[in-house]
C-alpha cells in the first residue's frame, strides 16, 4: 500500500478489494448444487405403507344383530352366530361381552323380548353369565329399528383417515401419489389379518414332521434322493429357438 494516499483514498480501496472478496463468495456459492425434487420429498410421499400405516391398538369387535319390530325369537343361525362371537371374545378379548340393547325405537319391546337368548347364546359359546354386561343406548327416531350390537374389546390392527382428501388431485403437479391412495389397501390387510402380532414379527418355526424327517435321514444314509421323485424333461418341450 502507497504510504503517501490519502486516508480517503485508504478507504476507497478497502471497500472494492472487500466487494471483489463478497463477489467471489456469491459465485461460488451459485455453483453449489441444489438439491433435487425427491431429496425434498419424505418416504410417506412415495410409500403408502408410511402414509397409512397399520396401527396395533385397541378397539372394539362390534356385532349388530338386526331386529324386527314383531321379533320374539332369535332363529337358529342366529344363535349359532352369537355363540361364535362369544367365542372370539373368549379367546381375542378379556372375556367381557357388552349387550347394548336400543332404548326408545320402534323395536324396543322386539330387543328386550331377545336379550335374554342372547345371553343364553353367549355363555353357550363360553363367556361367563358375569362377564355379560347388560346396557340400553338411547335411539331419538321412535320409527326406527335399531339393532341389538355386541362389543368386547381387543387388540386389532387398524388404519386412521381413511378417505380425508386434503389436497386436489388435479393440483399435483410432482408426479406423487394422492393421499388418500392405498388406504383401503391397508385398512383391508388389517381387517383380514387374525392375530395382529403377526404384523409386529413373525411366527416361531413350529415342530417339524418326526415321520418326514425319519425318511429324509433314511434317504440320505442310502444315498438315495431326499427330494420327490421326478423325471427329467417330463411334462417339458424345448422351445426350437432354444434347440438352434
Amino acid at each position: 500500500m502507497n504510504p503517501l494516499l490519502s486516508p480517503t483514498l485508504k478507504c476507497v480501496r478497502k471497500l472494492r478489494e472487500a466487494s471483489v472478496v463478497l463477489g467471489t463468495f456469491a459465485m461460488l456459492g451459485a455453483c453449489q448444487s441444489q438439491p433435487s425434487y425427491v431429496e425434498h420429498q419424505s418416504i410417506a410421499d412415495f410409500d403408502y405403507r408410511k402414509r397409512h400405516p397399520i396401527v396395533i391398538t385397541e378397539a372394539p369387535e362390534n356385532f349388530d344383530i338386526p331386529v324386527a319390530g314383531e321379533m320374539r325369537n332369535l332363529n337358529g343361525s342366529m344363535k349359532t352366530a352369537v355363540a361364535a362371537f362369544g367365542k372370539q371374545a373368549d379367546i381375542d378379548g378379556n372375556g367381557f361381552v357388552e349387550v347394548l340393547v336400543p332404548s326408545g325405537s320402534g323395536n324396543e319391546a322386539a330387543a328386550k323380548a331377545i336379550s335374554p337368548q342372547i345371553r343364553t347364546a353367549l355363555k353357550k359359546g363360553g363367556v361367563a353369565a358375569d362377564h355379560i354386561v347388560m346396557r340400553s343406548y338411547a335411539v331419538s327416531d321412535m320409527g326406527a329399528s335399531a339393532p341389538v350390537r355386541l362389543s368386547f374389546m381387543r387388540v386389532k390392527g387398524i388404519v386412521r383417515d381413511c378417505g380425508n382428501w386434503p389436497d386436489a388431485m388435479i393440483s399435483n403437479h410432482q408426479n406423487t401419489d394422492y393421499h388418500n391412495f392405498g388406504c383401503a389397501t391397508q385398512a383391508n390387510l388389517a381387517a383380514m389379518v387374525d392375530n395382529p402380532t403377526d404384523l409386529l414379527r413373525p411366527r416361531p418355526f413350529g415342530p417339524n414332521d418326526p415321520a418326514r424327517t425319519n425318511e429324509i435321514l433314511a434317504n440320505n444314509r442310502s444315498g438315495d434322493l431326499t427330494a420327490g421323485q421326478y423325471g427329467a424333461g417330463v411334462g417339458t418341450n424345448v422351445s426350437s429357438v432354444a434347440q438352434n
